[in-house]
C-alpha cells in the first residue's frame, strides 16, 4: 500500500499517467491486483493498493524490472512528497 500525494491541479494528468502504468503491473511477476483510490477528504492524495505474492516480488523482482522504471517515468514528476509505502498481510478476511 502506498500513500501518494500530488498537486490537486495535476490530478487529472496523474490519473491518466497511472492508467497508462497499469499494464506494467499486470505483466509484473507476482502481481495480482492494482487499484488507485482517491482520498475523499484530501484532494490530491491517493492510496495505491497493489497485491503481490511477497515483499520480495515487489521490492526485488519488480523494483529491478523495466516495468518499475516505466512506472516511475510515468508518475514521479507528479509527486509533491515521497510515496509512503508499507507492506501488509491479511490477518482477517471478513467478507
Amino acid at each position: 500500500m502506498a500513500r501518494l500525494v500530488v498537486s490537486p491541479e495535476n490530478k487529472i494528468r496523474f490519473e491518466k499517467a497511472v492508467s497508462l502504468a497499469v499494464e506494467h503491473f499486470k505483466q509484473a511477476e507476482g502481481c495480482h491486483s492494482f487499484a488507485l483510490d482517491a482520498v475523499i477528504e484530501n484532494e490530491g492524495e491517493y492510496v495505491l493498493l497493489v497485491r503481490w505474492d511477497s515483499v520480495e516480488a515487489h521490492m526485488e523482482t519488480f523494483r529491478q524490472s523495466e516495468g518499475f522504471a516505466a512506472w516511475r517515468s510515468l508518475v514521479s514528476e507528479f509527486f509533491i512528497a515521497p510515496p509512503a509505502v508499507v507492506h501488509t498481510r491479511t490477518v482477517i478476511d471478513g467478507f
